[in-house]
This record gives C-alpha cells, structure tokens and sequence, in this order.
C-alpha cells in the first residue's frame, strides 16, 4: 500500500546488529509524529471529516489524516434510536463529518461523536412541549409498569401506570392497546437522561370535578364493588371514579354485624367523606 518493488527510498537506520547483519530501518520517521500536533488540530468540540476504516461491536474508527484515527462509539451515533450495531448506521470506506469529543494526546485516542453534529431533538422537545402541556402518540410497547407511547420518530414516553387512571390498575392492558393513540400530558420531561413521562389520568380532571360539583357528604349513592382488601373495599361510583369503604363502615345496622360485600354487586352506600384535592371518597 506505500512502497513497490524497485522503488527508491530515503530511510532512517533505527538498529544495526553487526553479528546477525541486519540493518532495521523506519519509513514513517522521516515525517513528523501527527498526534503530536494533534491537540492543536482537533480541539475538543470542532467538528471534523474523516474516512471510516473500520467497524467493531462497539464503535467505528474514522481516520482523520494518515496515522491518526478517533472512534466514534455506538452511543454516539444517534440521540434518538438505540444502534445495535454501527454498520446499521455506517460503511467502511465512508466519508463522515462528526464532532471531537476528547483527546488524550499520550495514549494516542481521539473520541468522536456523529449525533453532536446535528441538534439534540431531546432539547427541543422541552421547548416544544413544556410542562403540563398535551401531546398525542401512539403506543408502541406495554409493560408490567407501564406504556411506552411514540411521541416523535425515536422518541419514546412513558405512561407509567400509577398515572393511567385515578382507580387502580393492575395491568396496563386494561386501559390501553397496543397501537393506540392516545392524548396525555407532559409530567416531565429529562433531556440529558432521555426521559419524558407522560400521564393520562391528568386529563381526566373533569369527571372528578363534575362529581364533586355535585354530591355532598351525606348523599345516598349506588356503588359497584370493584375489589376488596383487608382494610375495606374499593368502588366505583360512576367511569373512572372510585371510592373506598373502609372495613370500618362494614357495620350493620342492626345488631353491628358485619356486611359481607361482594366483588361486582351494586349496593347503596352513604358519602361520609369528600376531600376534592386528593381526590378521595370516604363511604359507608
């Protein structure tokens, strides 16, 4: 690749060793060592073009000019999408433009990154959808804690499920689907660590002041018991609205004998409790 036979060379003697009769020379040594102009060169954060010579599992290495090469590890390849491997991203032989990130002269490495040469999408979403506001998107995956909804190519929220519903849920597969669309609101949003949280029972403010509007403590109301525990039980008063019987208020009338409710039978309770701010409904 750099020499053929019958050229004419000029050579640097690095060892002669007269009893084995071998002379060793160096070629590169008749230039200037690159990396040690190389802080001066690539500054940390300038932005550079090089050629990819070669890929691994973990990275790719770009060579910047003869002799000096800096790797571009996969992390770096893309703010949004997780790259399993670099070759989904780059070719060997490519021509790239990508950003220093780090220098370390003696042990002869440069980092690079390829996403830094284009805007973080993470910092824009704080600015596109701040706090509190609404964002629509379709769900990609459902887990035992949650949803994850797409709400940009490669950006990803979380709905996670203590935020689903204001009743309690046990699996996210009983208020969403997957490929659902679906409108919640920004809780937070974390751009260096790449998060948002999203939430849905947020917006369903409305039904809660609705019924709070309308009842009182002391109003009789029909209630279905949705599920029992050891300390009373939950019921749903109207879609999305539950409240609790506490094991308390179990007491029969006549005699104090304990009621024996039933998961999915409708009985008439009395609202002894109503605390609007938390959203609680004491019954009896």
């Amino acid at each position: 690749e750099v020499l053929n036979v019958g050229d004419e060379i000029r050579g640097i003697v690095l060892k002669f060793d007269r009893e084995s009769e071998r002379v060793s020379l160096g070629y590169k040594q008749l230039k200037a060592v690159p990396w040690t102009t190389a802080t001066l060169k690539y500054p940390t954060g300038s932005r550079v073009k090089g050629k990819v010579v070669s890929l691994t599992d973990y990275g790719a290495f770009v060579e910047l000019e003869e002799g000096v090469e800096g790797l571009i590890h996969v992390s770096e390849m893309s703010w949004s999408k997780k790259v399993k491997h670099p070759s989904k991203v780059l070719t060997v032989a490519q021509e790239v433009e990508c950003v220093v990130l780090g220098i370390d002269q003696e042990a002869h490495r440069i980092s690079l990154g390829l996403k830094q040469v284009e805007s973080n999408p993470w910092e824009q979403l704080v600015e596109k959808y701040p706090v509190g506001s609404k964002i629509k998107g379709r769900v990609r995956n459902l887990t035992e804690f949650g949803a994850f909804v797409e709400v940009e190519d490669g950006i990803d929220g979380l709905i996670h499920i203590s935020d689903m519903s204001w009743s309690k849920v046990k699996h996210p597969s009983e208020v969403l689907k997957k490929g659902d669309t679906v409108e919640a609101q920004v809780l937070s949003i974390d751009a260096d660590n790449q998060r948002l949280s999203l939430g849905l029972k947020q917006l369903q403010t409305g039904i809660w002041k609705d019924f709070f509007d309308k009842h009182r403590v002391g109003d009789v109301v029909d209630g279905k018991v949705v599920r029992l525990t050891n300390f009373g039980a939950f019921v749903e008063l109207a879609d999305g609205i539950e409240g609790l019987i506490h094991v308390s208020e179990f007491d029969s009338s006549q005699g104090g004998e304990k009621l024996e409710l039933r998961a999915g039978e409708t009985y008439q309770m009395k609202i002894i409790r109503l605390v609007p701010d938390e959203r609680k409904i004491g019954l009896s």
